[in-house]
């Protein structure tokens, strides 16, 4: 059976059972996170098809939670560089029974969903996810009357949503991004949808802030972004970042990274992306978004007790 035909197999019924969950009180949020990337897809720029079945997919969500993943963020549509969209339907095939198979074994942990769409993220919450990660801040879901349906979601069911600064969309994201100041326009861009979020009825400790690493940005827009996470944090939000094993790092590492046919490899850059975590946690991030847990929970661990000692 191909893998197209195991997806369309695990298919939810059109009515999701809903699950109550505890809510997650970010305000308590002192010490770095790790999220735990889990892509339901057939073409992520890492790890596509990877974890395409739903048991497969289960089995590496508790792997990562043993590993000291703390969230683990669940998409079912890539959004890398070229990549087309994927409809809410198939999305909701693709993450719901894989939220729902974590679910049956752990009421705990924070799963959280990857998704620019409205729908999929209400079905998903109903389903037992307890987050929304919306790469689009709230843009792709704007309604007739111009209201960010998303939004209003996560202020209706009171729970944590990501928003990510991005220049343009994933298809043509990175044809020719450009900025005159890419740290303020990032910051102003961010602080704006954190004040939308706000005014549309979500709460301020619910609000965390991702400026989106390699989402229409050169490598000298990444490099500026990551020399000036202070500023973001100053922000005063809790701060998601997303580095794990991305193009640019690639770019700075160069041979590095390319596998033995010569072909660019994403896995080769999980020691560039560890450099990220520990520059991250000095600057005060809260929560970093990764493919290798046990290498980035090291870095974190390690950096956060030397920011310790420095602050004593």
């Amino acid at each position: 059976m191909c893998m197209t035909e195991q997806i369309k197999n695990s298919k939810p019924q059109k009515a999701v059972p809903k699950i109550a969950m505890p809510r997650i009180d970010m305000s308590t949020l002192t010490t770095p996170q790790i999220m735990g990337i889990l892509n339901v897809t057939p073409d992520s720029f890492s790890d596509g098809g990877q974890h395409y079945q739903t048991e497969v997919a289960v089995k590496r969500a508790f792997q990562m939670k043993q590993e000291g993943a703390t969230i683990i963020d669940i998409g079912g549509e890539s959004t890398r560089p070229g990549a087309d969209p994927v409809s809410a339907d198939e999305q909701i095939a693709r993450v719901i029974p894989v939220i729902q198979g974590i679910r049956q074994q752990d009421k705990d942990i924070t799963i959280s969903v990857d998704t620019t769409s409205n729908t999929v993220a209400e079905v998903a919450i109903d389903a037992g996810a307890n987050w929304i990660n919306d790469i689009s801040a709230g843009e792709d879901s704007i309604n007739a009357d111009g209201s960010e349906e998303i939004l209003r979601l996560a202020a209706n069911k009171n729970v944590p949503i990501v928003l990510m600064h991005r220049q343009g969309k994933s298809k043509t994201m990175q044809d020719a991004p450009y900025y005159d100041d890419v740290c303020a326009e990032v910051n102003d861009y961010l602080q704006e949808r954190a004040e939308l979020a706000l005014k549309m009825g979500i709460a301020k400790e619910n609000i965390i802030l991702d400026p989106g690493i390699g989402f229409g940005k050169l490598l000298e827009h990444n490099l500026a972004l990551l020399a000036n996470l202070e500023s973001l944090v100053d922000l005063a939000y809790p701060i998601l970042l997303g580095t794990s094993r991305k193009r640019f790092i690639g770019e700075i590492i160069s041979q590095e990274s390319v596998d033995k046919a010569g072909k660019d490899n994403p896995e080769k850059r999980v020691a560039g992306t560890c450099a990220t975590t520990a520059l991250g946690v000095q600057a005060g991030v809260l929560i970093f978004r990764v493919h290798d847990v046990i290498e980035n929970k090291q870095a974190l661990d390690v950096a956060f007790q030397i920011k310790s000692k420095i602050n004593q």
